[in-house]
């Protein structure tokens, strides 16, 4: 109760605007969870088909039919190579990357083959079904979408998807085109730890001050490991002066390949092991797809229960060839295959304490998420690394999923959240590299410069200035300053170019404004690295200054400045504006260092030379903008922009890929539809042949009808379980109408006769009810209480004649009814008798409605002056002063009369009120 009452106090009531729902997707390995919020309700998980909060992350295709979770997992073990899991690191990969090959060696029963325009990973079951990982990603996004829709009961587009935090653009990219596919928009990707410490800061907002408080979240889940230093604050937003709390990451370190998947395979293999070891069977174990499916789910099992339990049996029957497996396992055996994996443990935890280049010291709490982190042997190791008492103060398989559904209802439309601002860093470092030809012969040289550099926050906006450049042109941002990494990190990464930009028509841009030209600032290229973490160029323009035109020389004026103001209000994105979320950096060759002394002294000399003339070319400048007035003009750069790593899912691709899943998706629905129609028309029939059993029942039906209803349901039970070579919805759809036209007639009659009571007692109660009213109101005429005339007769008598009538229908309809038989039709029904409650209700609250409304009349106050003047006079006081006295004690007491006997709120009537008596509230 408690959780709810914040998590509405959090959303500040959620405000309704177009008021359409938006959900998160925590997409990961092994798992999936989705959370909503819809107006009116507060943040919430979803729940599945089974009414369970999360979902496994495997989709199975046998016999045309797709299923996911649970189901998919069964098949799986039938048909290890129809049903698909694990797939997120695929994402994005080349047939060839690393990655790839750990997946084949990890599960060797799949068919996976390159794409042959993409060379991207697609699984192959035969010649005529095959996936690529997109399609499959898309349809558990499909999947989340439906569960998140039935949960809220409206339509979802809009969503916030979790990812790995060493997710690079080729991965992000994929996932975005999944999600195109599955018709969903993404209003943000975010990093799975930045949402655990966004829901973390959510639920601490009190704790959060001025001063930085760092924290560490260490997550272990199925695939990989992963730590980040974050820290909050309340800070000052420059534009709107509000402070609001900042959770910004700090360092992040990461293991790809550790996870809790890694030690299930190694209890998988060494499970194969014993039982090849015993001898059973010739057979080697690994060698069948589907007795490998049941050791590797015997060891997600076996891997649990070990967490919380020293030992433990494993226990398969049937492994193969008919022959039944079972082993005694411990805790300590399962630290001993996983010997190796413990100290990686700690990699992450060290490397986000570097890259965030703090110490232990500083950090206020190591606090755990993920199912990973439930293994003993994980704690402890973590543990004996920090020394301190570990947090476990979040939940680990929901936090990711409640922080990204907080982040979509601040981004979507519909809502409005308090203000947490998170600011995430970057793991890759990005680049731009070009060539420069110095001219004179000399040889052409690379130039590189730093973009985003290592844990650089975003999102965040840059600006490269190319200067030196007179003709057409490219440039390269690609991943530079690697050096943390590993080679086996680095090839996972895959291509390390990012972009290519070329520019084009840049010496026609240059002549053209040859003539015109003052000050030549360059060509400026904006980039943007957006919320998602995904990388643009978002513009290039050709910048310089020119002579103000004379006839707007001296167009100085109020509006010209305003003008200005406006310029500035309004700058586009593109600009090189100054503030803390973007950089510009120049790239001139002329900055690049040189290797040899001579060169660099000469450089130093030139330098020296350089910045004298820029000097005195400042002083000219200054000394000439006194007189002469310039303008800066941005003239857009001709450019195209391609992405230089895996090809993203487009063009025809795209569309067999939308068609594709499109026709599954109709399948799934014409398959949802047949079996709900068929389990409908089974049910219904079995229902029927209940109730006509019950002699409750069976008295509302004539013998005709009783036969005519059992000879129906079995010959529709028989026909029911044939083989059908079409067997379509329509047809069951069809027969379960005609059944219930049938069945409907003693249903109804049943129905009736148990609802009637009730229904009779209500309009007793509101006969007894309105006669009580009655006697009441006929007190309240002008005839019996002048002074409370509320009513008029006619209206009395309305009533009277309602109550009369009704009593006297009830009398009569209710002691023919009593004279039929069950199974006849019915003479007095329940719809009856509501709509003679409805019409003794209407009757009755006009009268109410008339007696709220009610105020009683004034009498004319100038009578009750003339009255008072009369008995002034009548006392024979001739003294002025006596007089005067006697004057005030009038009015003194006509207003107090006046208090008695008006209304708090009635206004003394005027002149024009008193001839018509006529109270002012009824005017």
């Amino acid at each position: 109760m408690k959780l709810v009452l914040l998590l509405s106090a959090l959303l500040a009531g959620i405000a309704l605007s177009q008021g359409a729902a938006v959900m998160s997707v925590d997409l990961g390995t092994e798992w999936m969870k989705v959370g909503v919020v819809s107006p009116g309700v507060p943040m919430e998980i979803a729940l599945n088909r089974e009414s369970k909060r999360k979902t496994p992350a495997i989709l199975a295709f046998r016999d045309g039919t797709r299923t996911m979770g649970e189901d998919a997992q069964t098949i799986g073990i039938k048909d290890p190579n129809s049903a698909y899991g694990y797939l997120l690191d695929l994402l994005g990969k080349t047939i060839d990357n690393p990655i790839v090959d750990l997946y084949r060696k990890r599960f060797p029963y799949y068919n996976i083959v390159g794409d042959p325009e993409r060379n991207t990973v697609v699984f192959r079951k035969s010649d005529t079904e095959e996936f690529s990982v997109e399609e499959l990603v898309a349809q558990m996004l499909v999947k989340a979408k439906q569960f998140a829709q039935e949960s809220v009961q409206q339509p979802i587009t809009e969503c916030v998807l979790t990812v790995p935090g060493y997710f690079g653009q080729a991965e992000r990219e994929a996932l975005l085109s999944a999600a195109q596919l599955a018709n969903l928009k993404v209003l943000q990707l975010i990093n799975d730890y930045a949402a655990v410490a966004l829901n973390y800061g959510v639920f601490h907002r009190g704790e959060i001050n001025e001063t930085a408080q760092y924290f560490l979240f260490y997550d272990m889940g199925a695939y990989k490991t992963s730590a980040a230093v974050v820290s909050y604050q309340l800070v000052k937003d420059k534009q709107t002066r509000e402070i609001n709390p900042v959770v910004q990451v700090l360092g992040v370190g990461y293991d790809r390949t550790l996870g809790g998947l890694e030690i299930q395979l190694r209890l998988r293999d060494y499970l194969a092991q014993e039982f090849n070891a015993l001898k059973k069977t010739k057979t080697d174990v690994t060698t069948s797809p589907r007795a490998l499916a049941k050791l590797f789910k015997e060891a997600g099992r076996l891997k649990n229960v070990l967490s919380a339990n020293t030992e433990f049996f494993a226990q398969i029957e049937n492994l193969i060839e008919d022959i039944d497996f079972k082993l005694p396992v411990t805790r300590e055996k399962l630290e001993q295959i996983c010997e190796d994996l413990w100290p990686r443990a700690t990699k992450p935890l060290e490397e986000a304490l570097a890259s965030s280049h703090l110490s232990l010291d500083v950090i206020n709490q190591v606090i755990l998420f993920g199912g990973g982190t439930r293994v003993p042997r994980v704690q402890e190791t973590i543990k004996a690394v920090i020394k301190q008492e570990l947090g476990k103060n979040l939940n680990a398989d929901e936090s990711a999923t409640m922080g990204a559904v907080y982040k979509a209802a601040d981004l979507s439309a519909g809502f409005k959240v308090k203000k947490f601002v998170v600011k995430d860093a970057t793991l890759f470092p990005l680049q731009v590299s070009f060539e420069r030809d110095p001219g004179d012969g000399a040889a052409v040289k690379q130039v590189k410069r730093a973009l985003f550099a290592l844990m650089n926050p975003y999102p965040q906006k840059k600006v490269i200035t190319f200067n030196k450049h007179t003709d057409d042109f490219e440039f390269y941002v690609n991943y530079a300053d690697l050096d943390r990494y590993s080679k086996e990190e680095i090839d996972a990464l895959g291509s390390l170019n990012v972009t290519k930009v070329q520019l084009k028509q840049v010496k026609e841009l240059l002549e053209k404004s040859k003539k015109e030209l003052v000050d030549n600032k360059g060509i400026k290229a904006y980039f943007y690295l957006d919320d998602s973490g995904i990388f643009r160029c978002t513009g290039v323009e050709y910048v310089y200054e020119k002579q103000k035109p004379e006839d707007d020389a001296d167009e100085d004026s109020t509006l010209s400045k305003f003008g200005s103001t406006l310029s500035k209000l309004f700058t586009k994105e593109g600009e090189e504006k100054k503030d803390d979320s973007e950089q510009e950096e120049t790239a001139n060759a002329g900055e690049e260092p040189s290797k040899s002394e001579d060169n660099e002294k000469a450089k130093e000399e030139e330098a020296s030379k350089e910045q004298k003339s820029e000097e005195s070319t400042k002083q000219d400048s200054e000394a000439k903008n006194e007189t002469i007035k310039l303008v800066t003009v941005k003239s857009p750069v001709t450019y195209e922009s391609q992405t230089q790593f895996v090809v993203p899912l487009a063009g025809s691709g795209y569309d067999q890929s939308v068609a594709k899943l499109a026709a599954i998706n109709k399948a799934e629905e014409q398959r949802v539809r047949l079996e709900s129609a068929f389990n409908a028309l089974e049910a219904h029939i079995i229902e029927v042949q209940q109730k006509l059993d019950e002699e409750s029942y069976a008295k509302c039906a004539t013998a005709e009808e009783k036969e005519k209803l059992l000879a129906e349901c079995s010959t529709l039970g028989e026909w029911l379980y044939e083989d059908l070579e079409d067997p379509k919805a329509e047809i069951y759809e069809e027969k379960l109408a005609q059944l219930k036209k049938l069945s409907n007639v003693f249903l109804a009659r049943h129905w009736e006769h148990e609802e009637r009571p009730e229904a009779i007692k209500a309009l007793k109660g509101m006969i007894d009810g309105a006669e009580k009213f009655l006697v009441t109101g006929r007190n309240l005429t002008k005839d019996t209480n002048p002074e409370k005339d509320v009513f008029t007769q006619v209206e009395i008598d309305t009533l009277d004649k309602v109550i009369t009538e009704t009593n006297a229908w009830l009398k009569t309809e209710t002691a023919a009814q009593k004279k039929l038989a069950k199974n006849a039709d019915i003479r007095l029904t329940v719809k009856d008798i509501t709509d003679k409650m409805s019409l003794l209700d209407r009757e009755v609250k006009y009268l109410v409605n008339k007696i709220k409304i009610w105020k009683p009349k004034v009498k004319p106050a100038a009578e009750k002056e003339k009255k008072k003047e009369e008995e002034v006079v009548a006392s024979g006081s001739g003294d002025d002063t006596k007089s005067k006295d006697a004057e005030q004690q009038q009015e003194q007491a006509t207003k107090e009369d006046q208090q008695e006997q008006e209304p708090v709120d009635e206004i003394t009537p005027t002149p024009a009120e008193e001839e018509t008596k006529t109270p002012h509230s009824e005017l």
